[in-house]
């Protein structure tokens, strides 16, 4: 199944097995508000909410317009990077992460900048919903070919 990811899908992968040894659970690919898309969402211990975004080449960065459209959607913000990434590259206000398809080191902790509490609440009903959604289809593939909001009855 490896050989089937891209190199940003196996940087996800690492880092959210490493979030997930520091209690953090997280979604791939999780949509906050129309017209965006975080590669990694992670819900913490605490209820705190980070995003990384996860960079697999320089070209990869720098076609990457909409990343500071993701800063009001969390608490911290982190770039995940393999490690022949040139970090001089990253913006030295964000969260640095090394990482691979097996697992990933926080370098450089994000700055915390809180989100609102109704922000919070929102995006964590949003990201239950969307895990459950994501389980449902999971356990249930024909449930994938409904439309989000019909019901199995």
């Amino acid at each position: 199944m490896a050989q089937d990811l891209q190199p940003g899908q196996l940087l996800a992968r690492g880092v959210c097995r490493h979030l997930h040894s520091h209690g953090f659970v997280s979604i791939e690919e999780f949509v906050p508000d129309r017209g965006l898309r975080v590669d990694v969402v992670a819900l913490g211990p605490k209820g705190e909410l980070w995003v990384v975004e996860c960079k697999s080449s320089r070209a990869d960065f720098q076609s990457d317009s909409k990343w500071q459209g993701y800063l009001e959607w969390c608490d911290r913000y982190f770039w995940a990077v393999d490690m022949e990434f040139p970090t001089d590259l990253l913006p030295p206000e964000s969260g640095l992460i090394i990482a691979d398809g097996y697992d990933a080191e926080i370098i450089r902790m994000g700055p915390e900048a809180k989100m609102t509490a109704a922000r919070r609440q929102k995006l964590i009903r949003k990201f239950a919903t969307d895990a459950a959604h994501r389980l449902h289809r999971f356990r249930d593939p024909k449930l994938a070919a409904l439309p989000e909001d019909q019901s199995l009855i």
